[in-house]
């Protein structure tokens, strides 16, 4: 039986100095780097580990990198932050804003900002390292810490299992991760089963026939067949899927053309799609193909459109035994902050990790929005209005109570398995 209160006290009094991981973190912010771009963060946390006694791996899968440290007998918890940012626009007016730009894998020039919160995940778990590692008294096993490149393309965890992680590391009992979100800032949700969706990016290429924009009859408008094929997408979720189910089909991207007096001779169209039942993505995609062919027909199209599923990303799926062994922890913790999550509609690709290994596996959300304005726009109902989400230029951890929070419910999450009594 594990001691949740003796568990309590380890955690809030481990005495080992962290005030370095407001410097780290705001470094990281600054320097954010796309998927598959991210040399330089991968070298601030390989310098973050400087000193750590553990085995330390690196240019796994790309850029990711682990760490071991064993301790004795016991059980073997992996914990792992991913650590790549996105093409967004930083808006936050903070003095550590990003001000980078990066030439994307389509070869386009774009800000560069972490938008999802990646750089407080790396954090927290670098801070979950030292303690650790100064710490051994508190604990017995093995802990491996995994930073992750390129989950925001999906392909990430993917690389790093391909690139033989399974047989670098010793193969652990459970997996455990994290993700900031909206939120009073501090507080750690959590809950059982189905959290995050499963997702896949589709790109449609229709090809049609080009001709001089004054001679539209002498054309097949690949334009006019992608804006009939979105028109028609939109009547997938809401005439084909259950109300009581759930399904998301998102135009992304729409490409086409160089000129205004030319009609181009193939246009593209990227969609986000979302689901947390693998029947109903089943479902929706039959019917997308239906769509896409049957307006390709209708058009006239020269051959039939190409359609490539990318980007696959797991559903979060919680293991409601390792819900039920670590959730006491964090309500011992955390107290009244420790609450019951709800199921969101982004997606990850953590549990490619545990899928890997067979292993069971908890994934949580810790809030991060400013308290005070997380409660004047509810109670003004303008949640949806006025609190930034994530991917916006506008998203920023409140640092110092969501540092604490990530870093501590990573800390009692592993000690629930390791902890020492």
């Amino acid at each position: 039986m594990v001691d949740y209160d003796a568990l309590a006290h380890a955690v809030r009094h481990h005495d080992v100095d962290l005030r370095w991981q407001h410097a780290f973190y705001e470094d990281l912010h600054a320097h954010p780097e796309l998927s598959q771009q991210e040399e330089e963060t991968a070298a601030r946390i390989l310098a973050g580990l400087d000193g750590v006694e553990g085995e330390v791996f690196s240019g796994i899968g790309g850029h990711g990198i682990v760490v071991i440290l064993r301790n004795g007998e016991g059980p073997c918890v992996l914990f792992r932050a991913d650590f790549d940012a996105l093409p967004v626009h930083e808006q936050t007016g903070v003095p550590y804003a990003s001000t980078r730009t990066a030439t994307d894998r389509v070869g386009r020039t774009q800000p560069v900002m972490h938008a999802c919160g990646h750089d407080m995940h790396t954090t927290a778990l670098m801070g979950l390292v030292h303690v650790l590692d100064q710490r051994r008294d508190l604990w017995s096993g093995t802990f491996i810490g995994l930073f992750q490149p390129s989950e925001e393309n999906g392909q990430g965890a993917l690389a790093m299992i391909d690139d033989g992680l399974l047989d670098l590391v010793p193969r652990p009992d459970v997996c455990l991760g994290q993700h900031i979100m909206p939120g009073p800032a501090g507080t750690v949700h959590t809950m059982p089963g189905a959290q995050f969706a499963t997702c896949d990016s589709i790109r449609i290429t229709i090809p049609g026939r080009s001709s001089h924009g004054s001679m539209p009859h002498k054309s097949i408008d690949p334009t006019f067949v992608a804006a009939m094929i979105i028109v028609r997408l939109q009547g997938i979720v809401g005439r084909e899927v259950d109300p009581n189910d759930f399904a998301v089909v998102s135009v992304g991207t729409l490409r086409a053309g160089t000129a205004n007096n030319i009609i181009p001779e193939s246009a593209e169209l990227v969609l986000n799609c979302r689901f947390y039942d693998t029947d109903v993505r089943t479902r929706v995609y039959a019917a997308i193909r239906r769509v896409v062919e049957a307006e390709c027909l209708a058009s006239g199209c020269p051959r039939a459109a190409e359609i490539e599923f990318f980007d696959h990303g797991e559903m979060i799926d919680n293991d409601p035994e390792t819900f039920a062994f670590v959730r006491p922890a964090f309500d011992a913790v955390f107290g009244e902050d420790s609450v019951d999550a709800r199921r969101v509609t982004p997606s990850e690709d953590f549990a490619n990790l545990p899928k890997a290994w067979g292993v069971p596996y908890l994934y949580w959300v810790v809030g991060c929005t400013p308290r005070e304005q997380w409660a004047e726009a509810a109670a003004a109902d303008r949640i949806d209005q006025d609190i930034p989400v994530n991917h916006q230029g506008t998203f920023l951890p409140d640092p110092e109570p969501t540092t604490y929070a990530t870093t501590h419910a990573a800390l009692a999450a592993v000690l629930s398995y390791l902890h020492r009594s």
